[in-house]
């Protein structure tokens, strides 16, 4: 119940929250007010439709219905591509009309392309993948940080472990995960004269629809979910819930931290293991 009781009466924005990650974070700050609190807390949902086959829609509304059914608080969805600046200026306004103002924005839309060498990657894929990961994280936080600093609120971008470890035949994905935990740095630097705090987190292998999308396109996909839960020292993959935990800690608990990325790994960068690809 203490748990609920942590982040109420605040207006929260999460891009991709339809579906995954994004989901969990929706659900557990939705859960928590619709289960315990009697006050209102609004989350507000958006949801990007750069790749309709993953973020249709339907889900987003989905969602919506399902969230405002649980409790007393307000779920609202709003289909917004977060490739195009102008649909995520109209998110910003919508949130800010709607509800009058904005506590915390959780950068979390994105993609994770099929795994490709870099010699077989093109500059237009890159440049695609570039404007959806990280750019859309920094025009969301531009537009949303004259109101964040009124509240004294907190921005959380959704990085990867990868961006500090690597992956194979994922150089676009990784460096757009890396710079998002860098302008995390330099945006807590320049926020804290406003009291806002920017901080992110870092998922390895969280099972999601993506993760299985990922799996399916393998030659085994048990066996390739097999081997991502074995990745972790805690021989599992975490859950959208826990990301949503860590979301909601960063919001309400982490109060002295700023500039921070927090891994949300199971353990996956540490212990030593077979690594060569040297024939």
């Amino acid at each position: 119940m203490a748990k609920a009781l942590r982040y109420q009466d605040r207006v929260v924005i999460v891009t991709g929250g339809s579906k995954g990650i994004g989901r969990g974070i929706v659900q557990v700050f939705e859960r928590g007010q619709s289960c315990f609190l009697r006050q209102r807390r609004i989350s507000f949902l958006s949801d990007t439709s750069f790749f309709d086959s993953y973020f249709p829609v339907e889900t987003g509304k989905r969602v919506e219905e399902e969230l405002n059914k649980a409790g007393p608080g307000l779920c609202l969805f709003v289909s917004c591509d977060m490739s195009k600046e102008e649909d995520i200026k109209r998110l910003i306004a919508t949130t800010v009309e709607r509800f009058g103002q904005i506590d915390c924005l959780v950068n979390n839309a994105g993609w994770h392309p099929p795994h490709k060498p870099t010699d077989e990657t093109s500059a237009e894929e890159f440049r695609d993948l570039l404007n959806l990961n990280l750019i859309s994280y920094f025009l969301a936080s531009k537009f949303a940080l004259p109101y964040l600093r009124k509240t004294q609120g907190n921005i959380i971008n959704v990085s990867s472990l990868v961006a500090s470890i690597g992956q194979k035949h994922a150089a676009p994905y990784v460096a757009t995960k890396g710079a998002i935990i860098s302008m995390t740095k330099a945006m807590a630097v320049d926020e804290s004269r406003y009291n806002v705090r920017v901080n992110c987190f870092s998922p390895g292998n969280v099972m999601t629809p993506l993760w299985e999308e990922l799996a399916g396109q393998t030659a085994n996909a048990a066996a390739a979910i097999k081997e991502g839960e074995n990745a972790q020292l805690l021989g599992r993959m975490g859950t959208e819930e826990e990301s949503g935990l860590v979301a909601l800690f960063l919001a309400a608990d982490a109060t002295f931290c700023t500039g921070t990325d927090l891994l949300l790994s199971g353990g996956a960068e540490l212990n030593y293991a077979f690594k060569s690809q040297i024939p």
